[in-house]
This record gives structure tokens, C-alpha cells and sequence, in this order.
């Protein structure tokens, strides 16, 4: 089935995470920890901690410092204990934003995520408001180019529920979040290694930005990013870089 044009979206968003390597390796430390904390520190044994960890090694973190957090999760070094909380709300156009945060202060989270929304034209609204429109999956992006026939043979026998092919000649594999990585890997081995990789929160109706409401809305979106607590956000909103 076809899709909408994304390619130069994902290139853009790759950028904005590689300028913020340092903040990331924070984030993806207490993700490590939080899933060791939940789930045990075999990876092997625990999917969490296992796509936390082939995310930290995808930004080049440290293996001492993943060991590290992994250790603080298990109770082996001292560590903080995170609450898991997700915010709801709008962006410029009435676009749906969702926040994941891990934080040990609920207080100062939400002051923080509220103001960031104030502050930048958004709304942060109630549990729930925009959750419906949102898809829990795994996502694999592919560079135009790929064998999209090979590709979704691959893919279909690999595990995926569905091979989006976009009009700029990028290809998109969606996977049941629990399959993402034996898919991924299975992948890989035929052959098919993808550009971005990510256990997201996909939006099932996208939201087209240009002109000032994308550059508000990227203020918007950066801000909250920004913020020591928060892990992912994720939007309907598709902003025109041109």
C-alpha cells in the first residue's frame, strides 16, 4: 500500500537526535535501568531491556555505562526509583501529542511538561484525550532504493503486519511491538538492514505542518523533548521541512 512521502522527515528527526547524543544517553540510562528494574538484567530474557539496549549501542553509548544502569535497576548499585507517567495533549493545528516520561517527582514533571506546553502554543489535556489515535508498534524505515518485493516477502514471513511503500521510494515495515526485534534481526539476516528503527507510539491519522504552524510546532516538540524527564514524544503532526 502506498504512503505519503516521509523520507526527508525521518533524515530530519535522525539529525535532531545525533545533536543531542548527550541528552540521549541520560534518557536511554534510565530507560536501561527502568527495564532491568522491571524485567530482570538478562536481556535474553527480558525484551525491554533488550531494545533499550540495542538502542543505547545504536547511539554509541558505553558498555560500562549500560552495565552501569543495568546494575542499578537489579539493586547491584544504588540507584533512583522512576514512575513511569504519559501525558496527553494538543499542538499548533490541533495536532496530538503524547509524552512518555520516566521521573522520581510527578510534581515537577507535569509543572514542566505544562509550562512546555503553554509556553509554545499547545494544550496539555486529560488522560486518554488523544491516546485513541495512536498505534503501539514496532517501525523499521528503509532507504529508497530497497527491493521493496524482496523486502516484504522478507518481512511478511519475518513476523510484520504490514510493508508501507511511500511516494518518495521509502519503504515502512510495521511489527507488533512484542516481534520488533526477532523481526528486526530476522530481517537483517536476509539481508535488509533499515535506516531508523523504533518501538513507537504511530499515529494512525497524520497531521500535515508548513510555514509558521511547522516552525511553532517544532518549538513545541523540541521543548518538550528537552526536558530532563522525558524519554519519547510522539505526534500526529508531519512537519514540511521545506
Amino acid at each position: 500500500m502506498a504512503g505519503h512521502s516521509k523520507w526527508a522527515n525521518i533524515q530530519h528527526r535522525k539529525g535532531r537526535q545525533d545533536e543531542k547524543r548527550g541528552a540521549a544517553f541520560s534518557k536511554l540510562a534510565k530507560e536501561v535501568t527502568v527495564a532491568a528494574q522491571m524485567g530482570g538484567g538478562d536481556p535474553g530474557f527480558n525484551p525491554r531491556l533488550r531494545l533499550a539496549i540495542d538502542k543505547a549501542k545504536a547511539i554509541n553509548m558505553p558498555k560500562d555505562r549500560i552495565d552501569n544502569a543495568i546494575k542499578k535497576g537489579t539493586g547491584e548499585l544504588a540507584g533512583v526509583n522512576y514512575a513511569e507517567i504519559r501525558y496527553e495533549g494538543y499542538g499548533i493545528g490541533g495536532a496530538a501529542i503524547m509524552v512518555d516520561c520516566l521521573t522520581d517527582n510527578r510534581t515537577r514533571t507535569v509543572a514542566e511538561v505544562r509550562h512546555a506546553f503553554t509556553r509554545h502554543g499547545g494544550n496539555l489535556g486529560t488522560d486518554g484525550c488523544v491516546a485513541f489515535q495512536f498505534k503501539h508498534c514496532g517501525q523499521l524505515i528503509f532507504a529508497p532504493g530497497t527491493d521493496e518485493a524482496g523486502l516484504m516477502d522478507a518481512a511478511i514471513e519475518a513476523g510484520a503486519e504490514d510493508v508501507i511503500a511511500s511516494d518518495d521510494g521509502s519503504i515502512e515495515v510495521v511489527i507488533p511491538p512484542n516481534d520488533y526485534m526477532a523481526v528486526k534481526e530476522a530481517l537483517e539476516a536476509a539481508g535488509f538492514a533499515a535506516e531508523f528503527g523504533q518501538v513507537t507510539m504511530k499515529a494512525e491519522n497524520e497531521i500535515e505542518l508548513a510555514g509558521e504552524e511547522a516552525v511553532r510546532m517544532q518549538k513545541l516538540l523540541d521543548a518538550l523533548e528537552s526536558l530532563d524527564d522525558v524519554q519519547e514524544v510522539y505526534t500526529s503532526a508531519v512537519i514540511d521541512e521545506a
